[in-house]
């Protein structure tokens, strides 16, 4: 597939470059209804987001030149040009994490609240931008003579980014039905949607050839695996933050059953 969708005025406009855009425009629509529902004010979502896209694109975009040096160091035009592809989300998490923390620190917000409305969003615009990498064929993985493989720089393999958007698909229907329990505490959406995505991409990364490498190991594997480590600390100290909570509650309710 021609990876130019059209030329405007001279500029040549890319699929990925759409695609990416669309992703982003989706997460950010559903962050602001998310901001609805809890009553915040969805100008504070608009806000962050002017903050918090340039600094997650900078992230990402240097997340991925820093682990393929050898190429950028020789070609440093390439370095901007991101329209050849060569984002990594984990670098885009990170720099948008570091946004909404500075940012709810001059706003006096919840940080964790940010993220949790920002979880859904992120993880369906992930979904949606995957099809920029098949557009411009990477993040594909190794030949398979499986029914589903994809015809792909001449051979045919796993189609790894048609996994992860749908595995991460799955994850933001997950979090659409998990972010209405009422027991919910703050930052818990983020953390169950970091590690639910993090256990896909470790297991889907793996079959990918195109991996950024530290040494022999896979980068992304590395992260995912500290990611999964401390969202599963995460949710058990919380998990035990609510017991804790709710026995509070239910010894008060016996000292003093009379006033209820």
């Amino acid at each position: 597939m021609n990876p130019i969708a059209f030329n405007l005025f001279g500029i040549n406009v890319h699929w990925y470059g759409i695609i990416l855009s669309s992703a982003t425009v989706t997460g950010i629509v559903l962050a602001l209804k998310e901001a609805d529902r809890k009553g915040l004010d969805s100008n504070l979502i608009l806000d962050l987001v002017i903050w918090m896209v340039p600094v997650a694109i900078i992230c990402a975009r240097s997340y991925y030149v820093i682990f393929n040096w050898d190429f950028y160091k020789d070609n440093p035009r390439e370095i901007i040009a991101i329209w050849h592809g060569g984002i990594a989300i984990h670098g885009a998490i990170f720099g948008g994490s570091i946004a909404v923390y500075f940012y709810s620190k001059f706003k006096k917000l919840s940080m964790l609240q940010l993220l949790d409305i920002l979880a859904p969003g992120l993880v369906l615009g992930q979904a949606i931008g995957r099809w920029g990498n098949f557009i411009n064929q990477e993040a594909y993985g190794y030949e398979t003579n499986l029914p589903w493989a994809m015809y792909i720089d001449g051979a045919y393999r796993h189609p790894t980014f048609l996994y992860e958007s749908i595995w991460d698909f799955m994850v933001f229907l997950t979090l659409q039905v998990f972010k209405k329990r009422k027991e919910n505490m703050n930052g818990d959406v983020f953390f169950l949607y970091a590690t639910l995505y993090s256990v896909g991409r470790f297991f889907i990364e793996g079959f990918r050839t195109d991996s950024l490498m530290l040494g022999n190991f896979r980068v992304a594997q590395i992260v995912s695996l500290a990611v999964i480590i401390l969202g599963m600390l995460f949710m058990h100290f919380r998990r035990r933050k609510r017991k804790a909570l709710k026995k509070s509650f239910e010894d008060y309710k016996n000292r003093h059953a009379k006033d209820f």
